[in-house]
Parts: C-alpha cells; structure tokens; sequence
C-alpha cells in the first residue's frame, strides 16, 4: 500500500507541476495526463490526492488567495510609523515571492476571463485588497477621495506592471521605490526609511 502511495507521487508535486502548467501555458494545459507525463507517474497516482481535476483547480484557487491576497492585506495592517513606510511594508509583497507570486496573480487574471465563477472570486480579492489598501491610507489621514484615487493608483500599476512582464533587478527596482512611494503618497520617505527597507531586502 504505502509503495502504491509512493508511486502516485506527493500532493506537493502535483500542486508544483500544476503550477507550472498554469504559469506557462494557462488554465487549458493543466490535465491529468499532461501533468502525469511532467512527473513521470502514472496518471492514477492523480488519483490519490485529488478527487478529479476541478478539485486540484480548486486547490491552486485557495492557494492564490491565501498568499497573494492574504500576505498584501497583512501587509497593509502591519506595523507603520509613517504613510511611507506603511507603503514600504506592501512594497515587500512585489520584492518577495515567498509573500507574493506575480506570476500565479497574472495566471489567475487570465483565467478568470474565461470562468465567470473565478471572475467572482478575482473580483472579491480585489475589493478585499483595495478595502486594505484604502484602510491603510485612511489611518494617516488622507481624505476618503484621496485615499480611494491612491489605493487604485497602487493597484492599476501593479496589475499593469505584472501583466507588462516587466522583468528588472532587485536593486534597480528598489532604487525606483522611493520615487514610487513619492508618487502615491505625495511624500518622499526619509533616509533611514529607505534605509530600513534597503536592509531588509539587499542586506
């Protein structure tokens, strides 16, 4: 029993390659068989982890929203002395990718466009983001106007910056932060604000 178990592979490696399949290729490429043949299984070991593929589909779903989503509201709530640095804290989520996967973000956008049930949840993430974001700038005290106009400004920029494939180095990127953080908070972070967030992330 326990090498039948074996044969059929790891939940874990199921999951991986049915990410891959989804980042690469799109929702349409992840199958069984596909999927099998990338293992290196047979296509019955599927069947000890997932009931069928709508079931595996649903755990890449759950996957997306408890990082991409869950990890960008903890980091809205999280602890800020400032707006910018508060803007610091979410910009880990774009440094991150243990906190934040772009490419499975993008590959969950795509997808949607093509399965109204999805585009519910897609558009559920969104205000759930957007509400955190929003909160986040309301608590330094922006006008309610202002505070929305911001919060989508971060937000359009990052779906466009994911959906651009924009490929640049971290050191790059991260000198750009503080312009950025200018940009959408009409305030330029203090040196030792950027310095901390530097630290954190270029060691």
């Amino acid at each position: 029993m326990q090498h039948t178990h074996k044969q059929g592979g790891s939940e874990a490696a199921w999951l991986a390659a049915a990410y891959d399949l989804l980042t690469e290729s799109g929702v349409e490429a992840v199958k069984v068989m596909p999927l099998a043949k990338r293992l290196g299984l047979s296509r019955t070991g599927f069947y000890w982890h997932f009931k069928d593929r709508n079931q595996l589909l649903e755990a890449m779903v759950r996957r997306w929203e408890q990082k991409n989503t869950g990890n960008l509201v903890a980091r809205t709530e999280a602890y800020a002395g400032t707006i910018a640095e508060a803007m610091f804290n979410v910009f880990d989520c774009w440094l991150d990718e243990t906190l934040f996967d772009a490419r499975l973000d993008l590959a969950i956008r795509n997808w949607a466009r093509n399965d109204a049930s999805l585009q519910t949840r897609l558009e559920q993430a969104d205000t759930r983001r957007q509400q955190a974001l929003t909160a986040m700038f309301d608590r330094f005290n922006f006008t309610p106007e202002q505070a929305h106009a911001r919060t989508m400004t971060v937000m359009y920029t990052q779906i466009g910056y994911i959906s651009m494939h924009i490929t640049e180095n971290a050191a790059a990127r991260i000198d750009r932060m503080p312009d950025y953080i200018e940009v959408y908070t009409g305030l330029r972070p203090t040196q030792s604000e950027i310095e901390r967030f530097r630290s954190r992330h270029l060691g």
